[in-house]
C-alpha cells in the first residue's frame, strides 16, 4: 500500500500502513483442529450453499433437514429446512454420557475472597431443568418471548437455556443498560416475562439492579405492553440483597421458588431448525433498536463450527472470552458455541481491573486459561493503567482472540509481545450482531497474522467492496469502500423483529441486483463498515459509515442517543458524533444547542449527561457535552456532523462556505479545541 493515506469512496480516510507478518508456531499448528488447507476449496463460492453441512454436522439432530437452504422469500433465509433439534440439549445433555463431571463454567466473582464455583455439565443441566421447569409451569412454552436483564452471573446462561429447552425466544439485554432500555426492548419483543436480579457486583461496589427492573416494567407498560411476571433472582441465594422492595403479585424470588422444583426434568423441545432461537437488540439509526433475530439450526451450527476452527477449542482446553454475554459475542462465544463443544469456561462478573490490573493475570493463572478472547477497547485499558502486570503472572496462552472493533497495531504488538508472551497466535475477527459469527479472520494454524489486519475471510464467507456507485473496488488498491458478502450462511440474522422491510432496506437493497430474484447471488448482504482489502487479500475494517458510533465495541445508534439529550427540556437540538478515543477508540460527543432564554452551564451539562445514562445507561454516556449557540448547518437545515466530527478529533473543518451559518464553525472550534 502507498505510504499516503487515501480517501475511499466511501469518504474514510485509509490511515494504516500495511504491517509485516508474523507466523503461528509449530507447536500450535501441530496441535489445532484446522491444518487442511483444503477446507477453503471445499467452501468456494461454488459449493455454497452445501458446504455448510459440514458445520451443521457438528451437531445432534432430532431429524435431519430435507433442503440446506430455501431462498423462496428472499432475503429471509431458511437454513437446513426439515430439520428438527434443541439448542439446549446440544449445549448440555448430549456430552453427559462422557463429559458429566467436567466443568462447563468456572464462575469468578468480582469479590477475589469469593471462592470459584466451579459448574460442571451435570449441575448446569440440573439447573436448567429446573428452572425450566419452573419457566413451563408459570406458562411458557415455544415461540413466546422472554426478556433477560441480567449481569454476568451464572444465572444468565442458566435462564437462556431453560428459554431455549422450552423453546422459547429469550432476548437478552446487557445488564449495564438502563431499565428503560430494557422496557422498551420488552414491548417492542412483547415479552411474557423479565428475568432480572437483586444486585451485582462492579468495581467495588453492589450494585442495586431490581431497581431496573422496576423502571423496565413501567417503561414496557408505559408502550402499551403489560409483562406478566418479574422473575427476580439473587446473588447470593436465600439473602435478598436489594434496597428496592419486592412486588407483591408481580416479583417472584427464583431461588425461593426454586425449592419446589429439586430434581425436576424437563424434555428438550423438538424444534424446527428454522424456528427462532433468540433476539438481539442492536442499536441503529432511528430511534427505535432493531431485534435481531437468529434461528436454531443455523446459528447453532455456525457458531460451532467457528468455534472450534476459529477459537481451536479442545476438550482439555480452558477458555476465556472476557465479553458480556448480554452482547452477540458473549451469545455465540460464551454460550452456544463454547458449550456446544463441551468446553470448559471462564466467567467473571465485574471490572477487569478490580482490584488492580493483575486480577485478569491472575485469573488465567489460577485456573490454566489456554485460550483468551477479549475487546481492543480491554486491551487498550490493560496496557494503560497495567503495562507490566502480565509478566508477573504464571500462565501460558495458546490463543487469543479481538472482537468487536479494529485495533491499532501497535496495541496488538503489545496484547502478542506482553499478554500472549509471543507464544500465542492471535485471531483479529471481524463480524458482528447481525452476522452471528465470524466473517473475517486468520484461521490460526493457517495463515499468518498481520497486525491492524483483521485477515482474510473464514472459510465460506466470500466478501467483495463496492464504492458509493456499485463498482468493485479491487485488492490492492488502497481505496476503502462498502464491505459486503456475496452468499448467505447460517449465522446471518433471519430478519429484524417486526420490521422485515427494514431488514431488507438496512442490508441488503443497496446493492442488490434484481428484487424480483429468488437467486441468492443477487442479494449481496451490506455489513454498512467501511474496509481495504490489501494484495496480500487481507481486510482492514475502518469503520460505521452510518451514524451508529462503536463504543469499545458496543454499537450505540446516535439516534438513541440524540433522543435521550432532548428529554432535557432546555435542549433545542441535539448531535451526536464518534470521536477518537485512547482507551475505547471510539467515544460518543454530543453537541446541543438551547432554547431561547436559557444559559450554558455546568450544571446544565451534567444534567444532560446524566440524562443521557437514565435513559440509555452509563455505555452510552457521551465524554463531553458541548453547549453551542447553533449547529452548523447546510441551507435545507440538515445538521452538519461531519464538522462536528472534525472538531472534536482536533481536525480541519474543511469548506463551510456552503453552509447556511458557516460563522459558527469557527466559535465551535475555538470553544472545542482550546
Amino acid at each position: 500500500m502507498a505510504d499516503n493515506p487515501t480517501a475511499g469512496q466511501t469518504g474514510l480516510d485509509v490511515l494504516w500502513r500495511e504491517e509485516d507478518y508474523l507466523y503461528p508456531s509449530a507447536k500450535f499448528i501441530g496441535q489445532a483442529n484446522l491444518t487442511n488447507p483444503d477446507i477453503f476449496d471445499r467452501f468456494s463460492l461454488d459449493r455454497i450453499p452445501e458446504a455448510f453441512r459440514e458445520y451443521a454436522d457438528l451437531l445432534t439432530w432430532d431429524r435431519y433437514w430435507d433442503k440446506t437452504i430455501d431462498t423462496s422469500d428472499p432475503p429471509f433465509w431458511k437454513w437446513f429446512v426439515g430439520g428438527r433439534l434443541n439448542a439446549s440439549y446440544n449445549c448440555l445433555d448430549r456430552h453427559l454420557d462422557a463429559n458429566r463431571n467436567k466443568t462447563a463454567i468456572h464462575y469468578v466473582g468480582e469479590p477475589e475472597g469469593e471462592a470459584i464455583q466451579h459448574i460442571t455439565y451435570q449441575e448446569l443441566w440440573v439447573r436448567v431443568n429446573e428452572f425450566a421447569a419452573l419457566l413451563r409451569d408459570m406458562g411458557v412454552k415455544a415461540g413466546d418471548r422472554i426478556t433477560i436483564h441480567l449481569p454476568m452471573v451464572p444465572e444468565l446462561p442458566v435462564s437462556m437455556l431453560a428459554c431455549a429447552r422450552l423453546g422459547a425466544i429469550h432476548s437478552v439485554v446487557f445488564g449495564g443498560f438502563s431499565g428503560k432500555a430494557a422496557g422498551e426492548r420488552a414491548a417492542d419483543s412483547q415479552s411474557h416475562l423479565l428475568i432480572s436480579m437483586d444486585g451485582y457486583w462492579r468495581a467495588g461496589k453492589f450494585l442495586d439492579h431490581k431497581e431496573k427492573a422496576d423502571i423496565a416494567y413501567t417503561e414496557s407498560e408505559k408502550a402499551g405492553h403489560k409483562l406478566d411476571s418479574v422473575l427476580i433472582w439473587q446473588r447470593y441465594p436465600g439473602k435478598y440483597g436489594s434496597p428496592t422492595a419486592l412486588v407483591d403479585g408481580r416479583d417472584v424470588v427464583v431461588n425461593d421458588k426454586l425449592q419446589e422444583y429439586q430434581g425436576k426434568r424437563v424434555e428438550a423441545v423438538s424444534m424446527p431448525a428454522e424456528a427462532p432461537l433468540f433476539l438481539m437488540y442492536t442499536s441503529g439509526t432511528t430511534g427505535r433498536p432493531k431485534g435481531m433475530q437468529h434461528s436454531i439450526g443455523g446459528y447453532m451450527s455456525y457458531v460451532t463450527g467457528t468455534s472450534k476452527y476459529i477459537q481451536d477449542i479442545h476438550p482439555e482446553d480452558v477458555y476465556w472470552c472476557m465479553a458480556d454475554i448480554g452482547w452477540i459475542t458473549g451469545h455465540s462465544y460464551i454460550v452456544y458455541g463454547p458449550l456446544a463443544l463441551a468446553a470448559s469456561s471462564v466467567m467473571y462478573e465485574g471490572a477487569p481491573t478490580h482490584p488492580d490490573p493483575g486480577r485478569p493475570w491472575r485469573i488465567a493463572e489460577e485456573l490454566g486459561v489456554t485460550i483468551f478472547h477479549t475487546s481492543p477497547t480491554a486491551v487498550r485499558s490493560l496496557r494503560k493503567v497495567g503495562p507490566d502486570e502480565p509478566a508477573k503472572y504464571d500462565y501460558h496462552f495458546k490463543h487469543m482472540t479481538t472482537v468487536g472493533e479494529p485495533i491499532e497495531p501497535e496495541v496488538w504488538r503489545w496484547y502478542y509481545d506482553v499478554v500472549g508472551k509471543r507464544e500465542a497466535v492471535i485471531v483479529d475477527t471481524w463480524w458482528q450482531t447481525e452476522t452471528g459469527g465470524f466473517l473475517c479472520s486468520t484461521t490460526p494454524a493457517l495463515h499468518k497474522m498481520k497486525p491492524g489486519s483483521a485477515g482474510p475471510a473464514v472459510a465460506g464467507i466470500h466478501p467483495i467492496i463496492y464504492d458509493d456507485e456499485g463498482n468493485v473496488v479491487p485488492p490492492g488498491s488502497g481505496r476503502a469502500g462498502n464491505i459486503c458478502i456475496q452468499n448467505p450462511w447460517p449465522g446471518l440474522a433471519q430478519t429484524i423483529w417486526g420490521q422485515p422491510e427494514r431488514f431488507v432496506e438496512t442490508y441488503f437493497a443497496r446493492y442488490c441486483k434484481d428484487r424480483t430474484s429468488t437467486d441468492w447471488h443477487d442479494w449481496p448482504y451490506m455489513a454498512g463498515d467501511a474496509a481495504v482489502q490489501a494484495e496480500d487479500g487481507y481486510y482492514r475494517i475502518l469503520g460505521r459509515i452510518d451514524d451508529v458510533i462503536n463504543v469499545a465495541g458496543h454499537r450505540l445508534g446516535t439516534k438513541e442517543i440524540e433522543s435521550a439529550a432532548l428529554t432535557v427540556k432546555e435542549i433545542a437540538e441535539a448531535a451526536v458524533v464518534p470521536a477518537k478515543d485512547e482507551i475505547k477508540g471510539v467515544m460518543p460527543e454530543l453537541y446541543v444547542a438551547l432554547h431561547p432564554g436559557y444559559e450554558a452551564t455546568e450544571a446544565l451539562q451534567q444534567k444532560i449527561m446524566d440524562a443521557v445514562a437514565t435513559e440509555l445507561g452509563p455505555i452510552a454516556k457521551p465524554r463531553h457535552v458541548w453547549i453551542v449557540p447553533d449547529m452548523p448547518k447546510t441551507r435545507s437545515g440538515k445538521i452538519m456532523r461531519r464538522v462536528l466530527r472534525s472538531l472534536s478529533d482536533k481536525g480541519d473543518a474543511g469548506d463551510v462556505t456552503t453552509l447556511a451559518n458557516p460563522e459558527v464553525v469557527e466559535t465551535i472550534r475555538k470553544q472545542v479545541q482550546s
